[in-house]
């Protein structure tokens, strides 16, 4: 077989001999049903890996041995080892932005060395790391009180994107697991993310000012929504507490000192990262670290950040056939590229799990949504997929229709051997858990099976009822089992679907570190909040000269006409939470 060391400037993937022969192959596949795969024993022991105390099993994708050969071929024409260790050793993978892709130097052990630009960034991690447990304990241990000299047992964490969906789902995977809980008693941890005053009213409802303490998490410090709602609640403490309150309620993720100190923040009370973390890589950083040590306290998050040092070390050191991350982004760019199945569904049977989803959604999308190379080139084929889920069984009763008789969606099923609660009722069949495991091994064979006329005629199902009833079966899933939910696991589940996105970006050939495609909204929106401010503040009509088509003005003055009573130059300060409650 021709091996490449990598993509010349100008050769898409798509020119590659292992990809031609892979669109080969699917003639192959196609000839083949999963019914008849899941016999052959030899092919199911070889797509069954244990590893790092994790049970995943591949046998029910729609591939055989030689798919996989091929796969790990297309892997060796793409250069993915050169790619994966380019990342490791800090070269500036992130062209468009010329930046090192380096979070996994956020979860490095002490000992490890890390060079970006001739520097060991490891050191740096540790001194902001070492700073949040010190914080952190201050605040846990009550040596760190309110302006008033009450404990601050709340926190609320501001910020968007990357800075919400990763430590939100972190929080959400810990709130009942027992050692956390423990860790968390009497505290309260919430996040603010979207402008929507509703957020506000929510993420402040029921909380004392005295005892809560605001993380504000915006690298440039300029973030539009995260600022917005950071002067807001900035002055929900100040109206009850006075100005100095600042300074004992508030703190700072971010690099921009200047603006921290301007916004009213202690430069001392900012934790930093670097330009080498994208935001939606960043939640083993101070962005998610920071208030998640805060609620469950440093010792804790600390074995998160070894469960995701363990996965890194995994993707970087083993071969192909035995590396989790590599082999799930293979076998989904089988899906997405060759079977053309673009969107897949993340399908956890853990409750705790139920923000896993949402996170993989931005993290997925937003890397690997892209419709150039990293050279620029428009590319012939599509990247990335629409990710979508909800936890095990309300995922059953909601969208599995569509998975079993409609469209084929490749499905991710994650199962927990040991649950965080345990409920077993006297007289039952099952365990409560057992009862959703029982589900979990299920829906994959009823995906991969499916049902045949033959079988639902020998079920004495109607002649006129089997066209409803037959399920094609053939469609594809992966069953991943972790022997808890825990700190450690939840850093190791995080790391796989990081690692997994990047060996896609890394075949495709793509840039899966920037993301220029959320730029332009933002740039149109500040357009018309110039324009609505005008209005607001001369009461009067967006115009046509204003500079919007005639959809869009007479939109926003349909909007403005049904709130001619909020004018800016009659405006007062107004807090969401005290409408909600109808305090005037």
């Amino acid at each position: 077989m021709i091996h490449t060391t990598s993509n010349k400037k100008g050769e898409l993937v798509s020119e590659l001999p292992a990809w031609q022969a892979l669109k080969e192959h699917v003639n192959e596949i196609e000839k083949t049903h999963l019914r008849d795969l899941l016999h052959d024993e030899a092919r199911c022991m070889s797509m069954i890996k244990e590893c790092e105390g994790m049970y995943c099993d591949f046998t029910r994708q729609r591939v055989t041995q030689k798919t996989l050969e091929l796969l790990f071929e297309l892997a060796e024409q793409s250069n993915l080892r050169g790619k994966i260790n380019a990342m490791f050793n800090g070269e500036h993978i992130n062209s468009t932005e010329d930046r090192a892709v380096l979070h996994v130097a956020t979860r490095a052990h002490r000992n490890q060395k890390i060079m970006v630009d001739g520097r060991d960034v490891v050191p740096d991690v540790w001194e902001v790391l070492d700073k949040i447990k010190a914080f952190s304990d201050k605040v846990r241990n009550g040596e760190w009180l309110g302006v008033t000299g009450k404990p601050l047992k709340n926190v609320v964490a501001i910020g968007i994107g990357g800075s919400f969906l990763g430590p939100l789902f972190v929080h959400t995977a810990l709130r009942t697991e027992p050692v956390a809980m423990r860790c968390s008693r009497d505290r309260r941890l919430r996040f603010l993310a979207n402008v929507d005053p509703i957020d506000v009213a929510r993420a402040l409802d029921g909380l004392d000012p005295e005892e809560t303490l605001v993380v504000v998490i915006s690298k440039t410090f300029t973030t539009a929504e995260t600022m917005l709602n950071a002067r807001t609640v900035r002055s929900w403490l100040t109206s009850r507490l006075g100005p100095e309150a600042v300074a004992k309620h508030m703190v700072a993720v971010s690099t921009n000192l200047k603006l921290v100190k301007e916004f009213g923040i202690d430069p001392e009370n900012a934790f930093g990262f670097w330009d080498w973390v994208g935001g939606r890589y960043s939640v083993c950083s101070a962005v998610g670290m920071l208030p998640l040590s805060l609620q469950y306290g440093f010792d804790l998050m600390q074995e998160f950040l070894a469960g995701a040092n363990n996965i890194d070390e995994h993707f970087k050191n083993q071969p192909y056939q035995d590396n989790l991350p590599v082999l799930m982004g293979l076998l989904s760019l089988w899906n997405v590229s060759f079977l053309g199945h673009g969107a897949k569904a993340i399908l956890p049977y853990c409750q705790a799990l139920s923000k896993l989803a949402p996170h993989i959604q931005q993290v997925d999308m937003e890397s690997n949504g892209k419709g150039v190379d990293i050279n620029g080139v428009r590319l012939p084929f599509e990247t990335g997929e629409i990710d979508f889920g909800e936890p095990g069984t309300n995922g059953q009763h909601s969208f599995y229709q569509l998975i079993h008789q409609g469209r084929v969606v490749p499905c991710e099923f994650i199962g927990i051997v040991r649950s965080q609660q345990s409920v077993y009722l006297k007289g039952e069949v099952v365990s409560n858990h057992d009862e959703l495991m029982c589900n979990f091994f299920a829906q994959a064979d009823a995906l991969a099976y499916g049902k045949t006329p033959e079988q639902l005629r020998s079920d004495n199902v109607p002649d006129y009822l089997i066209p409803h009833r037959v399920f094609t079966g053939n469609r594809p899933s992966m069953s991943i089992m972790l022997p808890s939910c825990t700190a450690y696991t939840v850093g190791q589940l995080l790391a796989i679907y990081e690692h997994r996105i990047a060996v896609q970006g890394f075949i495709w050939n793509i840039n899966s570190f920037d993301q220029w495609g959320v730029e332009l909204g933002k740039v149109l929106a500040s357009k018309v909040r110039t324009v609505m401010n005008s209005a607001r503040t001369r009461d009067r009509k967006i115009l046509p000269q204003d500079g919007f088509n005639y959809s869009t003005t007479r939109m926003i003055n349909k909007y403005l006409e049904g709130k001619t009573q909020v004018l800016y130059p009659e405006g007062h300060d107004s807090f969401p939470i005290d409408m909600l409650r109808g305090v005037q």
